[in-house]
């Protein structure tokens, strides 16, 4: 199987930073980082369970990852017309915190730690988007959700 597809449901965190608590122990700065690995890692499980024929040991793979984020209320208008977009919110692109950088990492972290690759360095290309979530088919870009999560297609890269 050269492609593997995995559709992850919450709220995509970033990396954050680390800080040392003494002894050589580092923590994780952001509380919100852990729940996501772990959705990140229990949707890969599942999406490898269902692909037994994936090889985890490939030598380059592409990355496609769409971060689909909750719209802040700022977004939205009041009052009965609260359910529509005010005139200058974005319509698509997410272009604000969380860094798409530091979601790449959180996420590449998780599928490594559920075997979806031997290492993050055999990422050869990666093409990644942050877009808002849309109950409306027709706003979303190609693997934007409804709700938060991410899109994860993984491809073996011809070499």
């Amino acid at each position: 199987m050269n492609t593997l597809s995995i559709t992850v449901y919450g709220t995509p965190a970033p990396q954050g930073s680390k800080r040392h608590v003494g002894r050589g122990v580092m923590v994780e700065s952001s509380k919100k980082v852990k729940p996501w690995r772990e959705d990140v890692r229990q949707a890969a499980l599942v999406a490898l369970a269902e692909s037994p024929e994936w090889d985890p040991g490939a030598a380059q793979l592409v990355a496609h990852m769409t971060f689909t984020l909750p719209r802040p209320r700022s977004h939205f208008r009041t009052g009965k017309n609260a359910h529509l977009l005010r005139d200058g919110a974005p319509r698509l692109l997410h272009s604000t915190k969380p860094d798409l950088d530091k979601l790449l990492r959180s996420t590449f972290d998780a599928l490594g730690s559920a075997g979806v690759y031997v290492d993050d360095s055999r990422l050869a290309q990666v093409f990644a988007v942050k877009v808002y979530a849309s109950a409306d088919p027709t706003a979303r870009v190609a693997g934007g959700l409804s709700a938060p999560g991410v899109t994860i297609i993984l491809t073996k890269a011809d070499s």
